[in-house]
């Protein structure tokens, strides 16, 4: 079974998770599976929690309700872990998407890949090494949620303009001759893109090393498995760009080719390093 067609228990801890992007975080899910299960767990009678309940309701997540039986001591990862060894053991997924910022959850991302189930964790920058290293997969809240709120900015500027608009010209009144312009027009300016990290060139270098042909070249899908089994927090987004065919065709080191095959829609891409 692909990645895109896994079967998925979503599981999110309620007191380490970010409830303003919890939609974009079910949406993210949905490009590597479907999501079997989803629940959140916490204590829902403290009032810490009350404010989930509408973002619970949009996106049919179930609330796991769990008491604090002792201050200080967390019993909703305790919970949180019992559950998902039960579903580990019913067999009904192919993999697991952990959504909390709390290194406490690195064992159970362990446990759960040694039983073969492919382990996405969804955090935030604060995540402590451990627990992405544990996981297959690790994406960064912050990048999902610059991913969603650009397309909501978009459609509000959109709006915007429509009201400031002038009202439609009438018809019966003769039009006049346009001004001429007294200024030009602002140039438009593009987007500025983070920097790409030195470490970051170096890691994309190496693995392209480590699996390049004798000609030095790699298939850009091997290359992309590869970086992320190094390094699972690897996002091509972080830096502004949205796949890594982009952001390699933008790094002088690299050199991105893309080859012809029997089928025409099929046009694989490799890549080389050209200081090799």
């Amino acid at each position: 079974m692909s990645i895109e067609n896994l079967r998925l228990a979503v599981l999110i801890d309620g007191d380490n998770a970010p409830r303003d992007c919890l939609k974009g975080i079910m949406e993210e899910i949905a490009i590597y599976g479907t999501p079997m299960i989803k629940r959140i767990y916490g204590d829902w009678a403290s009032h810490g929690l009350s404010t989930w309940k509408n973002t619970l309701l949009e996106n049919a997540v179930t609330p796991k309700q769990q008491f604090a039986y002792t201050t200080g001591k967390n019993a909703t990862d305790s919970a949180m872990i019992i559950d998902a060894m039960d579903v580990l053991y019913t067999g009904k997924t192919d993999g697991f998407v952990l959504v909390s910022s709390d290194s406490d959850f690195t064992p159970l991302a362990i446990r759960l890949r040694e039983s073969g189930m492919y382990v996405i964790g969804i955090g935030e920058e604060k995540t402590p090494k451990a627990f992405v290293q544990a996981c297959d997969k690790f994406i960064r809240v912050e990048v999902i949620r610059d991913k969603y709120k650009k397309p909501a900015k978009a459609a509000a500027k959109k709006t915007a303009a429509k009201k400031a608009a002038p009202a439609a010209k009438d018809a019966s009144k003769p039009e006049k001759a346009p001004a001429k312009a007294s200024a030009k027009k602002p140039a438009l300016t593009a987007e500025l893109k983070p920097p790409v990290p030195e470490d970051i060139i170096n890691l994309i270098a190496d693995s392209v090393a480590d699996l390049a042909d004798d000609d030095g070249w790699i298939d850009m899908s091997n290359l992309g498995n590869l970086i992320i089994k190094k390094q699972p927090d690897f996002d091509p987004r972080t830096y502004g760009f949205g796949k890594l065919s982009n952001m390699l065709k933008n790094l002088p080191r690299f050199e991105v080719q893309v080859r012809e095959t029997a089928d025409p829609n099929v046009r694989p891409m490799y890549v080389r390093d050209v200081e090799a």
